[in-house]
Order: structure tokens, then sequence, then C-alpha cells
């Protein structure tokens, strides 16, 4: 099974983030793996595990700062790094989704794993575009996959508790 897991770097909060302007000042902060997509990379792993394959992480990297987030990503158990080099630094999520859809089409994926959302923006909307983009089938916000044969068993949360369990033909 070909898996592939969409990746973001974003600034550290452990500090406080200096700021240039009125913006924040990126040559002076530290980056980290967003803690969403750590969750996508662990379970990611555990399908591996499971039922065989390979893991692939890819990341867009717009300011020269993606080296070391895929590096931890290997550490956690992917076993290929792909970085796209953006060519806009202001990129918004629909373009670095289309970014990275481009790269995981020559992927030949099976599954496509990305956070629910990064917390340096909390807006969502990336492994939604990169479904479109794809016409692949998209499930937010998943507590857990199962993988047999040629179907997923996806568990997916909803607010105060609720969870349903969607099948998805891959």
């Amino acid at each position: 099974m070909n898996i592939v897991v969409a990746i973001k770097h974003i600034p550290s909060i452990a500090d406080d983030l200096p700021v240039k302007g009125n913006n924040v000042d990126f040559d002076s902060v530290d980056f980290v793996l967003n803690e969403f997509d750590e969750q996508s990379i662990e379970q990611a792993v555990l399908v591996k595990e499971a039922v065989g394959g390979t893991v692939t992480v890819v990341g867009v990297d717009m300011i020269g700062e993606l080296d070391n987030v895929l590096h931890l990503a290997l550490a956690k158990g992917a076993d290929k790094a792909v970085k796209v080099t953006g060519d806009d630094p202001a990129a918004d999520s629909h373009q670095q989704a289309k970014w990275l859809a481009e790269a995981i089409k020559g992927m030949a994926a099976d599954i496509v794993f990305a956070g629910v959302q990064a917390s340096n923006d909390l807006d969502g909307q990336v492994g939604a575009t990169i479904a479109a983009y794809l016409d692949m089938p998209y499930i937010g916000g998943v507590s857990s996959v199962e993988v047999s044969g040629g179907t997923a068993t996806v568990n997916k949360e909803f607010a105060g508790g609720v969870g349903a369990k969607y099948e998805v033909t891959l």
C-alpha cells in the first residue's frame, strides 16, 4: 500500500515569536512539525505496520525551513520524504494544496492523510482541497483508520463526542 502524508512546518510557539514590522520574523524563529500532521504520520505508520507498504511524507518549503521537519517525519516511521519548493512565500493554503496535489499525483497514492488543520492558521482547508484536486474521497476529523483488502474503515469524530464509521474503497 502506498500511503502519502501531507505535512506542514509551523513556527514554534515554545518561545515568544519575534516580530518584524507587522509579521513574524521568520529568520529568528524555529520551525516544528504541525502537531495535527504528527497524528497523521502516526496513523499512516499504523496502517503500514498492519497491511504493509510505504509511507511518504510531502511538504511545501517556501522559506527554506522544511528539512528538519522532514527528518523528524522519517524518524517517526515514514519511509520517504519529498520536499516541494514553493515559489511564493506568501502562498495561501489553497495554493499550497495545489502544489501538494501536483506532487502527490505522481506518487500513485492508495490513501492520503493530512492533519485536520495547522495550528498556526486553523483554516483546515488543505486536506479537502488536495482530495478535490486528486478526485479522491475526503473524510476530515478522523480519529483512526483501519485498512483491510481494498477498503479503509475510517472513524470520524464530531463535536460533542459523537462518532461515525465510514468505509471507503481504495
